[in-house]
């Protein structure tokens, strides 16, 4: 993002500030928004949720005036509202791409086909989409992708967000030459896959999180969307179903993600992992064939090789969100987005013993989490994708808990739209 402080001003004294819609006004939007405020050249012109008093709220809680706050469902009073330099809260998620003023539509509501509708909404209606929603991207995100492409617009990933963020990382080490090894992010604590909203309610409550957020966290859901999101736009893979996980400083990497015959947990490079005791940062592990550039490593005081970690110790999520909406506008550049087809897959297990004819449901949820697994593989076994998960979908035959589960073994809720899509998806990518 080198730079884009220097361009934001230019553009606020141009006049030209780049307005953005964003859908959800919960912990990530909320604060989004408040970070957005306080920049120059940006603004979150209109803020859509399905309680009003949070998109309201989340303009309060950045100093925005009451008075400066339109209250519509209309897209004409929206228009007028925004002309006028007010902002917009709304319970009528189409008015971001329907909206003249927006420029970017921001999803940050983490719930799978939420995000396909407001992307798909956006894109047809010639608008950037910057995807805060991880879930959506790697269920549908090479066909979001291809139809940004196809209307002119640009479909990305967030900055901020540990996929993104790691990718600064990824993107600076291949630029100088090097070879990454290993791609990951750190994780906060120790996985619970037996959590639940219920048992953690009380954290959250504490938090101000969702209970369902927490519990997708903990289950260890959203790692393993987030390492998926890193294999697509990258090509690295899991080493093994679910990562190894290991606990872990930074200094001690450079061993252990060495290949099993030298010594390391590895059967193969090119992979991508999460790491207990080093969050809230990113990594990459890195190698290199070249004797001089292994000896300035060294002398650069990044340790005796063969393998050296570039560690980013923080990712700002939600807060570095406006940096790519800004990007995306001011360079024509994403932040990250999946390559020509799906990589990894995350996929669906079971968190608890289920039986036939019972209803389950997906993400933070009671019954299932989810875990990576190499796309071709999840194919040629019928693993579930789990963000095609929702409160709809029925068990058709018993599953022990911990086992993956299967297309033979679930009957999908099929009306959704982000399940229409990956149908399509597939037919193009295979």
């Amino acid at each position: 993002m080198l730079n884009m402080n220097k361009k934001l001003e230019q553009r606020e004294k141009e006049g030209k500030i780049i307005k953005c819609g964003i859908v959800g006004a919960g912990q990530m939007g909320r604060g989004m928004v408040t970070q957005m405020v306080l920049m120059k050249g940006i603004t979150p012109a209109v803020v859509s949720d399905i309680d009003l008093k949070l998109a309201v709220h989340a303009f309060k809680y950045a100093g925005v005036k009451d008075e400066d706050i339109v209250r519509t469902n209309e897209v004409a009073e929206a228009d007028k509202a925004m002309d006028e330099g007010k902002y917009v809260a709304t319970t009528n998620s189409n008015l971001i791409s329907q909206c003249r003023p927006v420029e970017v539509a921001i999803d940050a509501t983490g719930v799978p086909d939420v995000g396909a509708k407001v992307a798909t909404n956006a894109i047809n209606n010639k608008k950037h989409v910057v995807m805060l929603n991880v879930e959506t991207d790697v269920v549908i995100g090479p066909l979001l992708d291809k139809m940004a492409k196809d209307n002119g617009v640009i479909y990305t990933g967030s900055a901020g967000d540990e996929p993104g963020a790691v990718m600064e990382l990824y993107d600076f080490a291949t630029a100088m030459g090097l070879e990454v090894k290993v791609m990951g992010k750190g994780k906060n604590n120790r996985i619970d896959k037996n959590c639940n909203p219920d048992t953690v309610l009380e954290e959250a409550t504490r938090r101000k999180m969702s209970p369902k957020m927490l519990c997708a966290f903990k289950d260890g859901t959203k790692t393993m969307v987030e390492m998926t999101a890193m294999s697509n736009a990258t090509g690295l893979v899991p080493d093994v179903i679910g990562g190894h996980g290991i606990a872990s400083d930074v200094k001690s990497l450079n061993e252990t993600y060495k290949l099993k015959e030298d010594g390391g947990i590895l059967k193969q490079h090119g992979v991508v992992e999460y790491v207990n005791g080093i969050a809230p940062g990113v990594f990459v592990t890195v190698a290199t064939d070249n004797e001089e550039i292994a000896y300035q490593m060294q002398y650069h005081s990044m340790g005796p090789g063969p393998l050296w970690t570039l560690y980013r110790p923080y990712h700002l999520c939600n807060l570095e969100t406006p940096l790519t909406a800004a990007k995306v506008v001011i360079d024509g550049e994403p932040t990250i987005v999946p390559k020509n087809g799906l990589v990894s897959e995350c996929i669906t297990v079971a968190k608890i013993d289920l039986k036939a004819g019972q209803t389950i449901d997906g993400i933070g949820g009671y019954t299932t989490y989810g875990s990576i697994c190499k796309h071709e593989e999840a194919k040629e076994k019928g693993y579930v994708p789990y963000g095609l998960v929702n409160h709809k979908a029925v068990m058709k035959r018993d599953v022990k808990k911990g086992e993956l589960i299967t297309y033979d073994d679930i009957e999908l809720d099929t009306t959704t739209l982000i399940y229409k899509l990956r149908q399509e998806q597939d037919k193009i990518f295979g």
